[in-house]
């Protein structure tokens, strides 16, 4: 006979783990399920262990930006990988064990396994079977299939952070922030690095004039940035690999990394037993959260596709969703202020809108070069902007994009600013400490 809950979540990783534990404080029972270790992509694969890596990366590229300005360094001056990576594995190592712990903590029962529908209440997996009044599928993503020959010579983002030795020559395939991040901790070890991208733009739903700055900030630090190369092939040569791209160049490297794009992770749920709708594999979802064809089952994350595949954003679903669970759909989502970083160096970040959705008589644009600033100066960083878009209007904040020293920081008041309905007049007098990368604000208004 099968175990019965109010609500089972299947995935436990930043939404999974959220929805479970706030419905279990909302006095709900709650079984999670997961087939992988417990935890889910962002602290043990995503955004976690990667910002250990670039901040790797920072360290070697400031006392190099700083040479003959009181810089120890003198001449070439290399990551580590060995090292960092061993020093990577002291936050991730310990996140599976810990998440189940916390969870098991709270009255929440666990199991392992992949779990698929028998129907839209059952779930089986290892022969075993549970059931759910509400089921909250936040299953994640996983790497798009590329169809390019020989796809299984590449390595996936997981699989790169978790190598112990890089090679000397490094390709990684797509113009995503995946590519970018992990290029620029690459090339601080000194490999050759290139990125093959198969459209002229890059880093899509990022401002294109602040990607113009990424770019070349990017191929300062030694990284070819190629565009409309699409690969169709990748051939072991026995020692090296050989990627040919569709006008037929070709280019020889050490490993090939995926990095354009990810895809709904749904494709073994049988969620049509389940009646669940489904749109490209990721579940379509209405303002609740809520499954548009099966109104018991709720879905967070990036299973769903949904705006930005971002932990911010996989946190937020899984506290509307828990909400609308617990006291009936009562909390819309609003995506209003959610803000996406690219952690290269310099960062780039952004919310908002960009300038490409600008309306000419509604929209004031305001970009500054702040190379010169002496926020920027002071570390010698050779990119750095800002471009704040205005609704005059309303006078708030439509947009925020900057690039530069604490982006990933600033952006926040930005985020909470649109969110909040602050005036940008309103920032631009806050008294901000000083001198810190805050202060600007006022300036780049």
């Amino acid at each position: 006979m099968a175990e019965e809950y109010d609500v089972i979540v299947i995935g436990t990783g930043v939404s999974g783990g959220a929805a479970a534990s706030r419905c279990r404080d909302g006095g709900m029972s709650v079984a999670v399920i997961d087939s992988g270790g417990y935890g889910g992509t962002c602290p043990q694969r995503g955004c976690i262990p990667k910002k250990v890596l670039v901040g790797g990366a920072d360290m070697i590229d400031w006392p190099m930006r700083m040479i003959d300005k009181g810089s120890p360094v003198s001449g070439d001056f290399k990551l580590q990988w060995s090292e960092l990576i061993k020093f990577k594995r002291t936050f991730t190592d310990p996140v599976a064990e810990k998440t189940e712990n916390w969870l098991k903590s709270l009255g929440i029962a666990t199991y392992h396994g992949r779990a698929r529908f028998l129907d839209s209440h059952t779930l089986e997996f290892n022969d075993t079977k549970i059931r759910g009044k509400y089921i909250v599928i936040a299953t994640g993503a996983k790497p798009a299939e590329l169809g390019i020959k020989g796809g299984e010579h590449l390595v996936t983002s997981d699989g790169f952070m978790e190598l112990d030795i890089l090679p000397d020559d490094i390709t990684f395939i797509g113009g995503g922030f995946i590519s970018f991040e992990f290029a620029h901790v690459a090339a601080r070890t000194g490999a050759e690095v290139r990125i093959l991208n198969r459209s002229s733009r890059v880093l899509k739903g990022f401002d294109p004039e602040m990607v113009d700055l990424v770019v070349k900030a990017t191929e300062d630090a030694g990284i070819d940035v190629i565009t409309e190369k699409e690969p169709v092939s990748i051939e072991w040569l026995g020692d090296s690999y050989q990627v040919t791209t569709k006008d037929g160049d070709s280019f020889i490297t050490g490993m090939v990394v995926h990095g354009a794009g990810r895809v709904p992770q749904t494709a073994d749920l049988d969620v049509e037993k389940a009646g669940i709708e489904t749109q490209k594999g990721r579940i379509v979802v209405n303002e609740y959260m809520q499954s548009v064809s099966s109104k018991h089952i709720y879905s967070v994350g990036d299973v769903t596709g949904d705006f930005k595949q971002l932990t911010p954003t996989a946190a937020y679903q899984a506290a509307v969703a828990a909400t609308n669970i617990i006291e009936g759909n009562v909390e819309p989502i609003d995506y209003t202020g959610i803000s996406g970083v690219v952690f290269t160096v310099p960062p780039l970040a952004s919310v908002g809108i960009d300038s490409t959705q600008v309306q000419e008589g509604r929209h004031r644009v305001i970009f500054n070069d702040k190379k010169d600033w002496i926020s920027s100066r002071r570390t010698n960083y050779g990119y750095s902007a800002s471009k704040i878009i205005i609704d005059e209007k309303t006078g708030l904040i439509a947009g925020a994009h900057l690039l530069g020293p604490e982006a990933e920081e600033v952006i926040n008041i930005f985020s909470m600013a649109m969110r909040l309905k602050i005036p940008a007049e309103k920032l631009k007098t806050f008294p901000y400490s000083y001198p810190t990368a805050s202060t600007d604000i006022r300036s780049m208004l």
